[in-house]
């Protein structure tokens, strides 16, 4: 059987955001379960994070030039004919068409991670991880193959083990969790667990944010301040024994809300960015989440109300978390990994025209 690797192409730093690459991690795993090597391409920041893609048993290249530009697209290029790379994977919102043009003109499968749809795509796979952006947002040419809905969410490993774990709502004391994505330009975590520490009806509240948060400093001071109310934790794997304990989180609307629909936990939305804000939409819809607004809208009373809501609320609380388990089942790196392995094996000239898998 062909092994040949798969490229990543993305960047990650504190400008541009670490959800792409963060996506491309989860990707990698799931590929390592068909035995394909795995190189990642990018400039990531801080230096650290170039750990993970080495723990996971993957290669990491470090790229010359910002993803997107031409010098780029010259560089993997390269890269893809030097390993012999079966596809190249890009994850970098705001790519132009005429790069993934000059991509796809190599001969190998290029394969984009997009959630926005703004451009028309030349290339053979497109994957929207989100919610929200459906087949008639999207223009292609004829051959593509477009991945979109709730069937192919991005989910970790670690949230599909507790969704077998936690089987309804759970008993005791109220808990919470705050985990709003990999990015949190606005510093959303630190003003929201701020606002809730005071809310003598949680007993327990968990902040989920990333080791190099600007703000992290700040929250350990605050959980210092709270013991045994307020715990901040670093890597998502640490939220393994507080999923199925949990009777709320609130979220931003990105990847990590879908995955906390996947394990059943009851969300309150706050989004930041445009591109999770449809997706936010689409889970209050579903009522898999009930989506208060952006969050330069969400006061704190606002928030405080929703919460001692949904905390009164059991059948409401139930209702919601049946409705995200049915939406998300937590087998999307598995379909897309399938997808891509069968554009491997099928040259382009054999696929007879457009078929779209959604």
């Amino acid at each position: 059987m062909d092994r040949s690797p798969i490229l990543f192409r993305c960047d990650a730093s504190a400008d541009r955001g670490w959800e792409s690459y963060y996506q491309c991690l989860t990707y990698a795993a799931a590929l390592q379960r068909r035995r394909r090597p795995a190189y990642f391409l990018g400039r990531v920041e801080p230096f650290p994070l170039i750990s993970q893609v080495v723990r996971g048993g993957n290669d990491f290249l470090v790229a010359s030039h910002p993803v997107g530009t031409a010098e780029d697209c010259d560089e993997t290029i390269r890269e893809v004919r030097r390993l012999g790379a079966a596809a190249v994977i890009v994850n970098a919102p705001g790519v132009q068409e005429e790069y993934l043009r000059e991509l796809s003109s190599t001969g190998t499968t290029v394969v984009v991670i997009d959630s926005e749809a703004r451009v028309r795509f030349p290339n053979r796979l497109v994957i929207n991880p989100l919610l929200g952006k459906n087949m008639s947002h999207y223009q292609w040419e004829p051959g593509a193959q477009l991945l979109l809905g709730e069937k192919y969410a991005i989910v970790r490993s670690t949230f599909r083990r507790q969704r077998a774990i936690r089987t309804g709502d759970p008993e005791g004391n109220f808990r919470g969790i705050i985990a709003l994505g990999e990015d949190d330009f606005a510093g959303e975590s630190l003003v929201r667990t701020q606002e809730l520490i005071g809310a003598t009806r949680i007993d327990k509240l968990t902040v989920l944010v990333r080791s190099h948060h600007h703000q992290l400093t700040e929250l350990r001071a605050l959980a210092e301040n709270n013991k045994g109310r307020l715990e901040v934790l670093t890597e998502p794997s640490e939220l393994g024994t507080r999923l199925p304990r949990a009777h709320f989180a609130i979220t931003s609307g990105d990847g990590l809300s879908l995955e906390m629909a996947c394990v059943g936990v009851p969300q309150l939305v706050v989004s930041q960015d445009p591109r999770h804000t449809t997706n936010a939409r689409r889970l209050d819809e579903e009522g898999a989440a009930n989506y208060l607004g952006k969050h330069v809208d969400v006061s704190a009373n606002i928030l405080r109300d929703a919460v001692s809501y949904i905390l009164d609320d059991k059948l409401e609380r139930m209702g919601m978390a049946r409705c995200a388990r049915q939406l998300i089942d937590g087998r999307g790196p598995d379909r897309i990994v399938n997808g891509l392995e069968i554009l491997i094996h099928v040259p382009a000239e054999d696929q007879g025209g457009l078929r779209l898998v959604a």
